[in-house]
């Protein structure tokens, strides 16, 4: 059963997410997170994630601005690296509380605390029309791609931040999302290398007990669901997509907090 939701999951996501810029690492991680540890979603999300991306750049990479990536994504990958570091840290510290529904525990930890906040904070940037007009001028992309690269690294959130960073970068709508797939590409490889040394290593039974059997499900979900999207460019608003994806955000954010997902 879970295996079918998560390609439902994958698949209708990664078409919204190629529009939009964001989406798929926000709504897949916490499905995850219901089968497996949270450091582990992250870590397999982001796996998911980078994957998908790749398969993005076939087919709109061609249009990334590079002088934009160049300021944005480098310091962005150093970020990354610091935000998976302390996810590291968090994932260790022993639960805050725990309670019983029915014959389940459900535990409240610091780390599903701290990424709730950052999932209830995105949502916000989708749903409230003052924060969702937020965008940056092009002189602060550097700022934008710590911003970005930090909190991908620490939660696998980084698209809401990054978008509202290119967005104003005098970009076409092509040149945004071939711009914002090649930067996630660039993220998702650094905040790999540390999750590899550390969450892998660490849990390396549990990710041959099924783990890599939904990496793979997820990721041919995303390819079809990004080849779908990749259809519909012209036909989808971004307002529609920001919607569906905010509500998602606020219900995953507030289950994550108090400790059923």
């Amino acid at each position: 059963m879970e295996y079918t939701i998560i390609c439902i999951v994958a698949l209708a996501i990664s078409g919204l997410t190629l529009i939009s810029g964001f989406g798929l690492g926000t709504i897949l991680m916490p499905i995850l997170a219901i089968y497996f540890p949270l450091q582990i979603a992250i870590a397999a999300t982001a796996i998911v994630h980078m994957l998908t991306n790749i398969f993005n750049l076939v087919l709109v990479g061609k249009n990334a601005n590079w002088g934009v990536v160049l300021r944005f994504t480098l310091i962005a990958a150093i970020a990354a690296i610091v935000g998976a570091m302390l996810l590291s840290t968090f994932s260790s510290l022993e639960p805050i509380a725990h309670y019983q529904i029915g014959s389940q525990t459900h535990n409240v930890t610091v780390i599903k605390i701290i990424i709730a906040i950052l999932i209830l904070g995105f949502a916000m940037l989708d749903l409230i029309p003052r924060l969702e007009k937020l965008s940056f001028d092009r002189k602060y992309l550097p700022l934008g791609g710590l911003l970005s690269g930090f909190f991908g690294g620490l939660s696998g959130f980084q698209g809401a931040l990054r978008s509202a960073f290119l967005i104003k970068s005098g970009l076409s709508k092509e040149q945004f999302i071939g711009t914002g797939i090649v930067s996630a590409v660039i993220i998702d490889l650094s905040r790999l290398i540390v999750y590899g040394i550390t969450f892998y290593k660490s849990n390396f039974d549990l990710l041959g007990q099924g783990m890599w059997r939904v990496v793979l499900v997820a990721t041919i979900s995303a390819f079809f669901g990004a080849f779908i999207g990749s259809r519909l460019i012209k036909k989808v608003t971004l307002k529609s997509v920001q919607i569906i994806v905010g509500i998602l955000l606020i219900l995953i954010g507030i289950g994550l907090g108090i400790g059923l997902v």
